[in-house]
């Protein structure tokens, strides 16, 4: 491999590099460096010449207070070039926007999980204990920069050697359980690293999805759930959808037995991906359509905590299910045209997307609801309002139904 001195840190001015280290010699105690995607990358970029490299999130770690090593670079650089500047200092991190750059910044810390899946305890730390706190050996690597600025590497989970081999290993035995929205970032860099999860980390995987070493469970209430069975679940499962390539994403999560972690009828679904697939064609929320196909949606939306109107799409899904059940499959609906098709539907009054995501289901009646949901609730009357007045008709009820008869005539010529 070659050398760190041949690390191209694409996103990141060197200038912008340099007035972090000047404010870090100012201070005149603690480490800085860069961590996490940004580090990964660049490494990957030199062992692998045809590694298609994306942005990178910026991270710099701190060894000391964030909030003074942020508010002594504010008066360097000026309120012109740090756009904004915001503290999270339970967390000891900030986000600042530098020169249109988006960059996180954090005092390094050391993270303990007095109960599984909830939110850690967070100590300020060393730089090495921040770095064991990480998710995958790969992204537990850090540039130190010196006074002159020069790096050095710090590895000391073997990440370098995990990124040669194409590997994605937990750092420690207990990375699951403490944090299972760890398995979904797997997934998340397996699909766009195109890399593999070790056999031990697999096994790992797998056994604590089996043991469940969870307070809370599938079944419990929702809003007992705690944050990485819950929320924090959602917004990897949003990036999952969003920036990666989540048909290979989801295909890692069913072969590790990981859709458990959401819901049992999702690992059994073998239509799963054929649902997606149709979800991304009628324009649907992918995690929408995904929560559709579990043994309790409404119940899964609430404990992920997606947006109200897509909860809201889920519950009148149920009822749509129902009705379709009770009220067309017991009758001869494959005899039914695009007229009694919209009549029926229209008069439940059922929103476009909640047909949508009914079409994604894949039933024996998917091929009607579809024609109504691209065709026949477009179809309007042959005639205008304005030229029913020009035939004397006025303004009211009977106008309206003229309207509607004209669009019931049309519908009545269309398969």
């Amino acid at each position: 491999m070659a050398s760190i001195s041949e690390l191209q840190l694409e996103d990141i001015p060197s200038d912008l590099i340099n007035a972090f280290i000047q404010q870090a010699v100012c201070l005149g105690n603690g480490r800085l460096a860069l961590v996490g995607g940004a580090v990964r990358d660049s490494l990957l970029s030199i062992i692998d010449p045809n590694f298609s490299r994306q942005s990178s999130d910026i991270d710099f770690i701190y060894e000391g207070d964030i909030h003074l090593f942020c508010t002594g670079l504010q008066a360097f650089l000026g309120s012109r070039r740090i756009q904004e500047l915001r503290f999270h200092d339970s967390f000891g991190t900030a986000n600042l926007l530098l020169d249109d750059l988006l960059i996180d910044l954090a005092s390094a810390r050391l993270e303990t999980y007095p109960i599984l899946a909830e939110n850690p305890s967070v100590v300020f730390s060393s730089l090495e204990n921040d770095l064991s706190r990480r998710d995958f050996t790969v992204n537990a690597m850090a540039l130190v920069f010196n006074a002159d600025g020069d790096p050095n590497l710090l590895d000391p989970h073997a990440g370098t050697q995990h990124l040669i081999s194409r590997q994605l290993v937990f750092l420690h035995d207990e990375s699951v359980a403490e944090d299972p929205t760890r398995v979904i970032r797997g997934a998340r860099y397996a699909a766009r690293l195109r890399f593999l999860l070790s056999d031990q980390s697999l096994q790992q995987l797998k056994s604590t999805l089996q043991v469940w070493p969870w307070s809370w469970k599938p079944g419990d209430p929702t809003d007992l759930c705690p944050p990485a069975l819950g929320t924090r679940l959602r917004m990897e499962l949003d990036l999952l959808f969003n920036n990666e390539p989540w048909p290979q994403a989801l295909s890692f999560l069913q072969d590790w037995s990981a859709l458990t972690l959401l819901d049992k009828s999702l690992q059994k679904d073998s239509r799963l991906f054929i649902r997606l697939r149709s979800a991304k064609r009628l324009q649907l929320p992918l995690l929408c359509a995904l929560v559709a196909a579990a043994a309790d949606p409404v119940d899964l939306s609430h404990r992920l905590q997606i947006p109200g109107q897509h909860q809201s799409w889920l519950e009148e899904l149920l009822l749509f299910r129902r009705w379709i059940q009770s009220e067309v499959l017991t009758t001869s609906w494959e005899e039914w045209d695009a007229l009694k098709w919209t009549s029926s539907l229209e008069q439940q009054c059922w929103t476009p997307e909640v047909v949508a995501l009914a079409i994604c289901d894949h039933k024996a009646y998917w091929r009607p609801l579809l024609r109504w949901w691209g065709r026949w609730r477009h179809v309007s009357a042959q005639i205008t309002a304005s030229d029913l007045m020009k035939q004397g008709y006025e303004p009211g009820p009977r106008l309206g139904q003229e309207l509607k008869k004209s669009r019931m005539q049309a519908l009545e010529r269309m398969r």
